[in-house]
């Protein structure tokens, strides 16, 4: 699949212009581009590269490799519903309904986010570019749309667990004892199919070259640096592989300072130009003076998700597994921790996640956390009734 830069920031950060930079920075290198309009509803793309973009990609500017498109969310909602009509088929056969026609579905709310979505989702069967470049909704919309393949196929493991269809041969039995119809073999067929479309979706953001580009304001003032905090802290729940930040309109010495301060990736000042970039012009965009201390390279390797390691501690006296989970930006006050099950449900800056506990500490109990210098970490004692003899 083509290597994927998602181009995100608080809203009014100028995402938009920075993701054409982006875009027109690696055409200029020689690759094939796409840049997606992803949430882009006054069309400031097309007045930025004076086209107007529809959702087949179209050639942008004097560069051979450069393409550009919108995302087309009723197109897009038309064929996610679709597909679902005709998986829905034998429950619609079964009340005695017509399913809905194409012509009959309108976007909903929340459209654009699987129109997304589905982009996502298509990512690793294409190889017509080496780059897209998504401008992407503002990061607080945006995490919340990536975490819900995820999420959702959580809730199809739980409403319809596999071991579930090793009933399947005794489904007829029970019908016959019960007097009620049980539910046959499509619905985990559908299961699996859905399962299957967000697998999708997770490979294109789990893949080595998926990366992710923050622009940011000036942080002037306590709010702002706060708003970032909390952005960071969000990002770090996430595990998404944040590849740089970019200060943008990053005039004043003392502002590019403090934003420097607190990011564990690189940190790049865009110079305010002191005008609106010219309608079509992205030279003036690309020019080293324009990008002033941005990565020579137009897209930098992805940078790995820090990963959450398990410390073992049982042989010191404290005897207890250590869960250590990097949340740099997160305070005592913007986290939530819950265990259920086998799961662990972390809420920071009003962001949840539900993450697998590692196998070892599904045998234990919660014994403490504590949050320290951005890391949280969370202590499992050995349940005596589950842990292995030997070890006990």
């Amino acid at each position: 699949m083509p290597r994927l830069v998602l181009v995100s920031g608080p809203g009014g950060a100028g995402r938009t212009t920075l993701a054409a930079a982006t875009a027109a920075l690696a055409a200029e290198s020689g690759e094939r581009v796409l840049l997606v309009a992803a949430d882009d509803p006054f069309r400031d793309a097309d007045a930025l590269l004076d086209q107007r973009l529809g959702a087949e990609p179209a050639r942008i500017g004097s560069a051979p490799g450069l393409f550009a498109m919108r995302l087309d969310v009723e197109t897009s909602f038309r064929a996610a519903g679709m597909r679902l009509m005709e998986r829905a088929k034998p429950l619609f056969d079964f009340l005695g309904v017509e399913p809905l026609d194409a012509d009959e579905l309108t976007a909903l709310p929340g459209a654009r986010e699987l129109a997304l979505l589905e982009l996502l989702r298509a990512l690793p069967g294409t190889d017509r570019h080496d780059l897209v470049v998504v401008d992407a909704p503002p990061v607080a919309q945006l995490l919340s749309t990536l975490a819900l393949p995820t999420q959702v196929d959580a809730y199809l493991a739980r409403l319809l667990p596999d071991e579930r269809q090793a009933a399947r041969a005794l489904r007829p039995v029970l019908a016959g004892l019960a007097g009620v119809p049980m539910p046959s073999q499509w619905l985990f067929e559908a299961r699996a199919w859905a399962s299957g479309e967000l697998a999708g979706v997770r490979a294109a953001l789990e893949a080595p070259g998926t990366t992710l580009r923050l622009v940011v304001p000036p942080a002037r003032g306590p709010r702002a640096r706060a708003g970032q905090r909390r952005i960071r802290a969000a990002l770090a729940l996430q595990q998404l592989p944040l590849e740089s930040v970019l200060v943008n309109r990053a005039d004043a010495a003392p502002a590019g300072a403090e934003a420097l301060d607190g990011w564990d990736v690189p940190v790049h000042l865009v110079p305010d130009l002191g005008r609106e970039p010219e309608r079509g012009d992205l030279t003036g965009l690309t020019e080293p003076g324009a990008l002033a201390t941005w990565p020579e390279g137009p897209v930098r390797a992805a940078r790995k998700a820090t990963a959450w390691g398990v410390e073992d501690r049982l042989d010191t006296p404290d005897g207890v597994l250590v869960w250590h989970i990097p949340l740099p930006g997160a305070e005592r006050g913007d986290l939530d921790l819950l265990r259920r099950g086998d799961e662990l449900v972390l809420g920071v800056a009003g962001h949840r996640r539900a993450v697998p506990l590692p196998s070892a500490l599904r045998r234990c109990t919660v014994a403490g956390a504590a949050l320290r210098d951005g890391e949280l970490t969370v202590r499992f004692a050995p349940d005596p009734s589950l842990w292995p003899a030997p070890l006990r």
